[in-house]
């Protein structure tokens, strides 16, 4: 399934690097900045003209909220705010009895049973809305078709239970949209389908961004079709939490009712080491034994503080990321040989979630000058993530897909300083033609799984396009390689029947 939301906006960070027509990369010529409000942006006079159905409500609120602005860092207001707008600019449009209209109602609203840790927030938007709109009161919405304060809390639950996550074609978050039909998908911690948007080639500007709804298998007449509402490589109280508070229920998937003996996102590896696993001990369990030899942990307390501490070096580290990434860098550089000698295996959490942002942050500080010593360290550690999704996510996942893909164009960059021989066989990464192969491999098996995770149809959509070029590279340098050695035994060959 392949539709356009009905409203999408980019974060605020986002709004001079894409469209916010198409939400399209910033082309090599750049994009044309709207000259009134100064704060969106458009691929060129296309983009902007399809948009303003849109902005010309938006422009002039835009620069409103920006003259009563108390700060510069909230000149924009959130894209939350901006997305509640255009919905109700649509609505206004398109007339409160329209499909367009009815369908944005059609959404769940939560607003009686709303978590209260979300009451908080739902206010303050309320108010934000409020202001962006231009009105003094929630009474003076009837142009919305909004007659009551009452109207205005049912519109933001609908908002913030359905709203996806907009990400680029490699599943960076750059925005947040509004698709209702899509919204009527139900949720498993073990999904059946996926949602992404591939920027398929070909596909025109006024059909992106194109949000599709991608089967991962099979499913069978009348089984009902599920994606994921939160981070399924996340433990099971981590999911429940996040689904209470904002989805407002309890999930009974398969997963969350039958777990596994030993879920891999709460594992350790076996004392013993005799290569089996363990449950992550509890604060209110903590008998668990190997699933394979029966030994049990004996360094329980070890276990749970560095647990306790991974997360918390996690939560730092995230909100640190833009903001002081060399602090950030550090805290994961230190944490993440604690959480490792404590025996936790690549896919349990927080290692898991702390490596993958070791990598972003390792990729984003790389200098224009590598050394072979710093580009390693960027390849291990992406050989680690990808390794402990394996088991976390089922083949074919776009999350798993993008992470070989990572792995392997990591892998296929130019060595600074080649250092094959026989003392670095035995090491990882390899070097020389050893790596180029493992590149290779490492991006075949990225393209079969992206076929899956963005569409077989659209040859797995931008990035599938991206590493189906980057093989076809590799094989003619490969290729190339195998030829020179081949000449130069056979010139060897032909000097000694010579001599």
């Amino acid at each position: 399934m392949s539709i356009v939301p009905h409203v999408s906006v980019l974060a605020t960070p986002y709004l001079d690097q894409h469209c916010s027509a198409c939400a399209a990369p910033a082309p090599e010529t750049g994009l044309k900045r709207c000259p009134k409000c100064k704060a969106v942006y458009y691929c060129d006079k296309a983009c902007q003209n399809r948009d303003w159905v849109w902005h010309k409500h938006e422009c002039s609120a835009l620069q409103t909220w920006a003259a009563s602005a108390p700060s510069p860092d909230v000149m924009i207001p959130s894209d939350a705010v901006r997305c509640l707008g255009r919905i109700l600019w649509g609505s206004q449009k398109e007339g409160p009895d329209s499909t367009w209209a009815r369908e944005i109602r059609m959404m769940q609203s939560n607003r009686s049973t709303v978590h209260a840790s979300s009451v908080e927030d739902h206010t303050y938007l309320a108010h934000s809305l409020v202001r962006y709109l231009g009105v003094r009161a929630p009474a003076e919405l009837q142009p919305f078709s909004l007659s009551s304060a009452g109207d205005l809390v049912d519109l933001i639950s609908r908002f913030t239970t359905n709203t996806f996550t907009l990400t680029s074609a490699s599943l960076s978050p750059i925005g947040i949209c509004v698709a209702p039909t899509v919204a009527f998908a139900n949720h498993s911690c073990s999904p059946n389908a996926v949602i992404v948007f591939p920027r398929a080639q070909g596909t025109p500007a006024s059909k992106e961004p194109s949000l599709n709804l991608v089967a991962l298998r099979d499913i069978a007449p009348g089984k009902e079709i599920r994606i994921s509402y939160v981070d399924t490589t996340l433990p099971k109280d981590l999911r429940q939490k996040e689904l209470t508070e904002v989805y407002n229920f309890t999930c009974q998937c398969k997963l969350c009712t039958k777990p596994p003996a030993v879920d891999p996102r709460e594992s350790l590896w076996c004392p013993k080491k005799c290569g089996g696993t363990c449950p992550l001990p509890t604060e209110e369990d903590n008998l668990f034994r190997c699933a394979k030899c029966g030994a049990g942990i004996t360094n329980v307390d070890a276990v749970l503080d560095a647990a306790r501490i991974g997360q918390q070096a996690l939560d730092k580290a995230t909100s640190l990321q833009s903001k002081d990434p060399a602090k950030a860098t550090q805290l994961t550089t230190n944490i993440i040989p604690i959480l490792i000698s404590t025996g936790l295996t690549p896919s349990s959490h927080p290692l898991l979630a702390m490596t993958r942002l070791h990598q972003e942050l390792l990729i984003a500080s790389l200098p224009t000058s590598l050394s072979q010593e710093t580009l390693d360290e960027v390849i291990r550690t992406a050989a680690k993530y990808s390794a402990g999704l394996q088991p976390v996510l089922p083949n074919g996942h776009p999350i798993r897909a993008i992470a070989l893909a990572e792995l392997g164009k990591l892998l296929a960059v130019d060595e600074p300083a080649p250092h094959d021989g026989p003392a670095q066989a035995a090491t990882f990464p390899p070097s020389g033609p050893s790596r180029l192969k493992l590149a290779y491999e490492s991006l075949v098996r990225a393209h079969e799984e992206l076929l899956v995770g963005f569409g077989k149809a659209n040859g797995g959509g931008h990035v599938g396009r991206d590493v189906r070029d980057a093989i076809a590279r590799l094989e003619k340098e490969i290729g190339v390689w195998t030829a020179g050695v081949r000449n130069a035994l056979e010139d060897s060959a032909l000097a000694q029947r010579a001599q």
